[in-house]
């Protein structure tokens, strides 16, 4: 394994810091973490080897991307919530400029399941799981219950009410280049739908399920990734762990798919001697939702502009339509008539080009994965995965299109290209001159949406249950 270029600064930082240690033995980059690095640090004590982690900013740099809040405010939030009860890894060190490792933190190793898909599916984990929801819902009463004025967290923390929290998300979309009118149909139906706020609390703000620990033997061991957090309205928490990207599968179980809403709100309200405002857990939901469908987004734009430009920042950002299709299923349900693949085998060519991409995808998952492991594993199965994804919008693509360019013309009373069209309509959306309530808008959003779907991500469990409520309506 090829040492990083900062392993010699790293075990320099370690044998300073770490009472004990006597040399680094080993740095592994995890997989995953589109947003950070993630590494398992081997070190050699002088009672034998140990292990730790560390936290870093992607490529060693701190920017808004990595950390809304900065790394070292993350690690302060970590040390501050295990001291309230909640179950956090001790933090050991916060990197600095002078370490010239990177902005980050080191942390204590904790064993146990932090992918969402295993957690939700795992059988070592039958045991606790039913337990989970509950054990959720007492965590994030002892986040809200922190005292931000006594601390002093608002001088690191920023204060946002949901309409903040609404536009400063709808604003970064709107940066970018791109037209997607269910981003800004949903926009405006949260805009119309803003709660009142009258009690700030701290906000994890991505207490979900794949930021979360779960050992085998006591359930919740671990609240991990605190970049994102703010002081603002509790209730975000609860309705992001319910958001659809993070139940992995298991729509029906709207807690993380591990659990039901009714076991997060009790053991919430028992530990907090509270009522929970289910209508605002919902409009959270939906704003989870579209939170996401703009953070996909927004590693695709990373992927053109940052220091990180692997290949799975375009794949996650091509999942923006599984948030938009759960938009769709929360606020404009109804038939869909789904578009059949166009065949390709009639072509003569010789290879067809759905041969050379199958080629290429069986490739990189049969030979290169099975060659390869960890991160270069898991960005091998990535880029198959991409391969699918063009495949499919070679069939299903150019028909959706039409389709689209037909109702949008209908929808506007006006001719242009697609791109053109999308951008109108968008602007009638910003603007609030497009009533959201129109039915052909609501058919033309759940007819381009559900089936971009079908391109981006058949597999999707918001894409089968918009399908299969077709079939039954």
């Amino acid at each position: 394994m090829t040492e990083p270029d900062f392993f010699d600064a790293l075990e320099t930082v370690l044998v300073r810091e770490i009472a004990g240690c006597v040399n680094l033995v080993g740095v592994e980059r995890l997989s995953g973490g589109a947003s950070m690095e993630t590494y398992r640090l081997v070190v050699r004590m002088s009672e034998g080897d140990t292990v730790l982690c560390m936290r870093r900013g992607a490529g060693g740099i701190d920017r808004e991307s990595v950390s809304a809040i900065g790394l070292a405010t993350e690690a302060l939030l970590m040390r501050t919530a295990r001291d309230y009860g909640v179950v956090e890894p001790e933090v050991h060190y916060v990197l600095e400029t002078k370490d010239e490792v990177g902005v980050g933190f080191i942390m204590e190793w904790l064993d146990g399941e932090t992918l969402g898909a295993r957690i939700v599916r795992s059988e070592k984990l039958d045991a606790v799981r039913d337990g989970l929801a509950e054990q959720c819902g007492r965590e994030l009463a002892k986040i809200h219950a922190i005292d931000v004025e006594t601390l002093g967290l608002k001088q690191h923390l920023p204060v946002l009410d949901p309409s903040s929290c609404l536009h400063q998300t709808w604003d970064r979309y709107k940066e970018w280049n791109t037209a997607q009118p269910m981003i800004d149909f949903t926009g405006r139906w949260l805009a119309e739908n803003l709660p009142d706020l009258s009690d700030y609390r701290l906000v994890h703000n991505d207490f979900r399920n794949g930021n979360l620990m779960v050992d085998p033997s006591t359930g919740l061991s671990a609240v991990l990734d605190w970049e994102t957090a703010h002081i603002g309205d509790p209730m975000r928490d609860l309705g992001w762990i319910c958001t659809n990207s993070w139940r992995f599968g298991q729509r029906d179980l709207a807690v993380g798919g591990f659990g039901h809403l009714d076991d997060l709100i009790a053991g919430y309200e028992a530990e907090s001697g509270e009522t929970v405002d289910r209508a605002r857990v919902e409009y959270w939901e939906v704003f989870g939702s579209f939170w996401w469908a703009i953070g996909c987004l927004g590693m695709a734009d990373q992927y053109r502009v940052g220091p990180d430009a692997t290949v799975e920042r375009p794949a996650i950002g091509r999942r923006s339509s599984e948030c938009q299709v759960d938009c769709v299923n929360l606020l404009i349900p109804g038939p869909v008539q789904l578009i059949s693949p166009a065949s390709t085998e009639q072509s003569s060519d010789m290879p067809r080009l759905d041969e050379l991409l199958t080629s290429v995808r069986d490739f990189l998952h049969a030979d290169v994965m099975n060659e390869t492991s960890g991160r270069i594993n898991f960005l091998a199965r990535v880029a198959g995965n991409s391969l699918d994804v063009v495949q499919r919008e070679l069939t299903i693509g150019p028909q959706l299109r039409r389709q689209e360019h037909r109702r949008l013309e209908a929808l506007l009373q006006q001719e242009g290209t697609v791109d053109e069209l999308r951008w109108q309509l968008v602007s009638t959306l910003r603007d609030g001159s497009m009533d959201i309530t129109r039915v052909d808008l609501r058919e033309y959003l759940r007819e381009t949406v559900v089936n971009q779907v079908s391109i981006d991500q058949p597999k999707y469990s918001g894409f089968r249950f918009a399908a299969e409520s077709s079939r039954e309506s």
